[in-house]
């Protein structure tokens, strides 16, 4: 199951309002080729990344990956993506991103609860 919700993406180059997929079974949070150069500067993976997909027998390969900011809810989150060509949608969030950010998917009421403490930016003193 996936939830579909309206997220700004912004990289280095601009910014763009997207329907993104949050999608808790997809490892990493992937972007179509374009949508990332048209955002960001993609760097080379130092291996190719290989994914299985939701359709049997078909796999994705990743080369690069971008890092960008996106925006939901009034919240700014920042992960990398992996750029993959033949992407279905333009972006996918995934687990690796929804963990670090301590998203939880509501799929009966289709939306995506943020804690706010984990927005918040901790300074340490040394």
């Amino acid at each position: 199951m996936v939830i579909e919700k309206r997220i700004v993406l912004k990289g280095s180059k601009g910014k763009e309002e997207i329907t993104a997929v949050f999608d808790s079974g997809a490892t990493y949070s992937c972007i179509q080729p374009e949508l990332a150069e048209n955002l960001g500067v993609t760097e080379p993976l130092p291996a190719p990344k290989h994914f299985g997909t939701a359709e049997k027998k078909r796999k994705v390969t990743a080369r690069e990956r971008v890092s960008l900011d996106f925006d939901l809810n009034g919240y700014t989150f920042s992960d990398e993506f992996m750029v993959i060509p033949g992407l279905s949608d333009p972006v996918i969030i995934g687990a690796k991103t929804l963990q670090a950010w301590r998203m939880k998917l509501d799929f009966e009421n289709d939306e995506i609860i943020i804690d706010p403490r984990a927005t918040k930016l901790r300074l340490l003193m040394l």
